[in-house]
């Protein structure tokens, strides 16, 4: 077992706590101003985009649902193993509803690609995706979310939320991890 502090680990800060906390707030006027009067259901996509989906939800001044869904690509390795699994379902029935995915980053973009398919089945009014983190140069161009955080460059990122085998997610900004740390 590794023992080590994970600012011993990270080789770079990429957003402080302040720049975060700065575009959590405008994101959150920006859903605000779409979805003020339609009570939309906010789903969160454990574990990763919790830190980012309570701040957001906390920013919006206008009725909310909140629920989460959990899946799994990842496990405890630094690469997508290529299958999308489900490990914990909506709570809400969202037929008829405006549905606001919120996800950590869109690396891939197999989960948000999962996520709308099987949302979509289940006939919601709109389905609307916002991601804090968007690794661009990781998926095809196509795959977009209709709001992002940040964009960030093809490294290995940890911090609100985001993790590497379940450590550095308490972290307040988001890090670069230093590649000897996952190799």
């Amino acid at each position: 077992m590794r023992i080590t502090t994970p600012e011993n680990d990270i080789a770079e800060v990429l957003f402080t706590e302040k720049q975060i906390a700065a575009r959590v707030e405008a994101l959150g006027m920006a859903l605000t101003a779409e979805y003020g009067g339609k009570k939309p259901v906010m789903v969160c996509v454990l574990k990763g985009a919790s830190f980012f989906y309570i701040d957001l939800c906390r920013q919006m001044n206008c009725q909310i649902d909140m629920d989460f869904i959990s899946v799994s690509s990842y496990g405890a390795e630094a690469q997508s193993s290529g299958v999308v699994r489900l490990v914990k379902d909506l709570d809400t029935n969202i037929t008829g509803r405006h549905v606001v995915l919120v996800e950590d980053i869109i690396d891939s973009g197999l989960t948000l690609s999962y996520l709308r398919e099987f949302f979509g089945a289940r006939r919601p009014a709109s389905i609307r995706t916002i991601s804090f983190l968007d690794k661009t140069a990781r998926h095809a161009s196509e795959l977009k979310t209709d709001y992002c955080g940040f964009e960030v460059p093809d490294v290995f990122v940890v911090g609100y939320g985001l993790d590497y085998a379940s450590y550095y997610r308490n972290l307040p900004y988001i890090g670069v991890l230093k590649p000897e740390v996952y190799s």
